[in-house]
This record gives C-alpha cells, sequence and structure tokens, in this order.
C-alpha cells in the first residue's frame, strides 16, 4: 500500500501540492483507481469502507465518511460516464467516521449496506461515492483518493432466441424508417460451432441492419479470405471491416459498431478493435436475422444464440459501450430501437423503444438472391434458451 501510493504522490497534480515524504490519508482501494467494481447478487448486501494512511499514524485520527450522491454526476462529466446514483433510502453506512489508533495505518470499519428495498433498474448502473468530510488528527487527505466510488456489479441471467434452425432466418421491414447520420449498431451473439476450415461454404451468416432496398451493415463470420472464426463486417457502398478478434465457441460477445461522421469503429465488448476511415448514414427500417435467400439458409447457417439488438443515433464513447454490455435504460439518450429477445415465450420480439415489433407469424424471405419477398408464417420454429451459459457480469 505504502510503494503503492508513493507512486501516486510521485503523479499528483501542482493543485494537490502534496510533499512526497509526508503521509497522506486515502480512501482504501484507490492507490490505483477511485472506481471500485462491488458484486451485487441479492440484497442486502455489505461493504467495507475503511481509510488509510501511507505510513502509521503517531495519535488517534478521527475521519468523518459520507454518501454523497452529488458526485456521481461530476464524475460522469469528468469520464464521460453514465452512471446513476442510488436512492436515497436504498443505502446507509452504520458509523460517519471511522478511527485510525495510534501506531495503525488503517481504520476500523464503516459498513456500507445495500438495503433489501434497492430497487435496481434493469439496464443501468450504480455508483455509490463514499467520501471523507473532516479529519481530526492533523493529518491531510490525497485528493485525488478522497472519494471511492463504488460500481455495483451486478449478475444477469436472460432468455435468448436460439437461431441455428434456418427456419428462423428472416427479413423485417418496418413502417418508417429511423434516420442515422451518426449511429451506434449493437448485437450480442454467443456460437456453438463454426463451418469447417476449407470448406465450400464456410460462412456464417448471422445478421444484416439495413435500409429498406437491403443497404446497410452485414455481419458475417468466415467470409472467404478471412478466419473461420473472425468477424467480416460489410457496410454498402463503404467496404468491409474484419475484425482483429478470433471468436471462441460458447462465450458471449457484445459488437458494437459506431459511425461519428467520418470514422467507423467497430468495439468488442467495449473494446475498440477495428476501424475505417469513412461510413456512410442509414435510412434503417429493415433487420435480417441469418441468410434469408431461399437455398442459402442451410449453406450458410449461423450456428448459435443471439440478443440485445440496439440502434442509436449517436456514436457511444468506449465507456458507455462497456456500461452496457449486459443491457441498458430503454429511455438512455439516442436509442431508437431495441429489442432484448429475452421474452423466453411467444414469437414476437418487443421492441422497448418504439413500436418496430418483430412479429414471426409475418416474415418475409427471398425465394432465391433474385426472387420476390415473400410472407410466410414462422412462429412455430421459434426457439428459446435458457440456461446458465445465458449469464452476464457487469
Amino acid at each position: 500500500m505504502i510503494a503503492a501510493l508513493a507512486l501516486v504522490l510521485g503523479s499528483c497534480t501542482e493543485g494537490d501540492k502534496f510533499d512526497p515524504n509526508k503521509d497522506v490519508l486515502v480512501m482504501t482501494g484507490t492507490d490505483n483507481s477511485p472506481l471500485i467494481k462491488f458484486a451485487v447478487e441479492q440484497t442486502p448486501a455489505i461493504y467495507p469502507v475503511t481509510v488509510s494512511c501511507t505510513g502509521k499514524v503517531s495519535e488517534d485520527v478521527t475521519v468523518s465518511v459520507k454518501i454523497d450522491n452529488s458526485l456521481v454526476e461530476k464524475y460522469n462529466k469528468e469520464n464521460k460516464t453514465s452512471y446513476y446514483a442510488v436512492e436515497d433510502s436504498w443505502v446507509s453506512l452504520d458509523k460517519n467516521s471511522v478511527v485510525l489508533k495510534k501506531g495503525k495505518a488503517a481504520s476500523d470499519v464503516s459498513n456500507l449496506t445495500i438495503n433489501e428495498n434497492a430497487d435496481f433498474v434493469d439496464g443501468r448502473i450504480y455508483m455509490i461515492p463514499v467520501t471523507i468530510t473532516d479529519v481530526k488528527g492533523g493529518i491531510e487527505v490525497l485528493e485525488t483518493s478522497r472519494t471511492v466510488y463504488i460500481r455495483i456489479s451486478r449478475v444477469y441471467y436472460f432468455p435468448a432466441l436460439d437461431i441455428s434452425n434456418k427456419n428462423v432466418y428472416a427479413n423485417f421491414i418496418f413502417d418508417e424508417p429511423i434516420s442515422l447520420t451518426t449511429h451506434t449498431l449493437e448485437v450480442k451473439f454467443y456460437a456453438y460451432s463454426w463451418h469447417q476450415e476449407g470448406s465450400s461454404e464456410p460462412i456464417s451468416r448471422m445478421l444484416g441492419l439495413y435500409n429498406k432496398d437491403e443497404q446497410g451493415y452485414l455481419y458475417r463470420i468466415g467470409e472467404n479470405g478471412y478466419k473461420i472464426n473472425q468477424l467480416q463486417l460489410n457496410i454498402s457502398n463503404v467496404g468491409p471491416i474484419g475484425s482483429s478478434t478470433l471468436f471462441s465457441t460458447g462465450n458471449w460477445y457484445t459488437l458494437s459498431v459506431t459511425y461519428d461522421g467520418s470514422t467507423t469503429r467497430l468495439y468488442v465488448d467495449g473494446v475498440r478493435d477495428a476501424e475505417l476511415a469513412g461510413g456512410a448514414p442509414i435510412e434503417f427500417q429493415r433487420v435480417e436475422l441469418g441468410m434469408s435467400w431461399g437455398g442459402y439458409g442451410n449453406k450458410q447457417r449461423y450456428d448459435g444464440r443471439i440478443a440485445e439488438i440496439r440502434v442509436w443515433d449517436r456514436a457511444l464513447s468506449a465507456s458507455e459501450i462497456q456500461l452496457g454490455l449486459c443491457g441498458v435504460d430503454p429511455a438512455s439518450e439516442g436509442l431508437k430501437a431495441y429489442w432484448k429477445m429475452n421474452e423466453g415465450e411467444g414469437h414476437i420480439f418487443y421492441d422497448s423503444v418504439g413500436e418496430n415489433n418483430m412479429d414471426w407469424s409475418n416474415v418475409w424471405r427471398d425465394s432465391n438472391e433474385d426472387g420476390p419477398l415473400e410472407n410466410y408464417d414462422y412462429s412455430q420454429y421459434v426457439t428459446w434458451t435458457n440456461d446458465d451459459k445465458n449469464k452476464c457480469v457487469n
């Protein structure tokens, strides 16, 4: 702890004006970052809050601490994040002060309790700032470590759609387009297997997000010239982006594609993976699952699951994408369409934002590559999965 804090002191700004040979107080755990994840699977849950010193104190030191939810907004502005503050009644500290006894470098504990009435909203990531407000004992506080930001990490289990059956490959064309000058397009996927390397048909065709005339973004894995487990994201009239990531079977991934008006970027689980100069606006109006051309469904079969298709009218930052890996709040700024695909039963995938529901009793497929779209009722083929593989921690 002392060595780590020495590094922090060495990197302090001029505004801190701390003597590196002088002991200071910090919220325990903030030596590398003020943000700490706290996994909460059920409530009540308790997080032990303590204060540490970079050296042993020569007298008793009393440190006052409190929960300060006003700091969430400040943190979001400084870090371009979108954390939510908890309700005051959801959390409590059992003590408003802790004491570092003479000859010690760590205080006693004030337990932060997340109460049973905490009603977390799915898709929101919550933060609880606990900050030092006063010190009695003549030791200063390192400002960069005055506050610990406790980020609530939750475990989500969810139903998901199995699209390994070629009869759940179809188009949905919505009544009105959504104009996307800038945008973010997201999807979660899980693969059981890939096509064979070197086979006559190596492609797993997973998803298309298009305008009405099938111009837009096509997600294919194993396209000719690519690895069997490498994504090719093809953008109409722009070109392809190949992922750096080689995907594994048996894992959920979140793919996010952003276009800010000048550059297209691909993120895998919130980490920038590849980018392409340029891009294109899109009049989004059509979703294609799998390969809907007659005769190609089985050849280019995608053997896996899919969930969480989202359409935004702005380019999300990496930090925003990372916060939404397990889901987002339907009221989020710029979210224009959102299919969680977690109904778990039935044949309709509901749009959590608008009215663009996907009804499998009214889908469209091409009889062949150049043929007309034909209407089908495929409601009987919808297959849900609900097991421990459908798990997300965020």
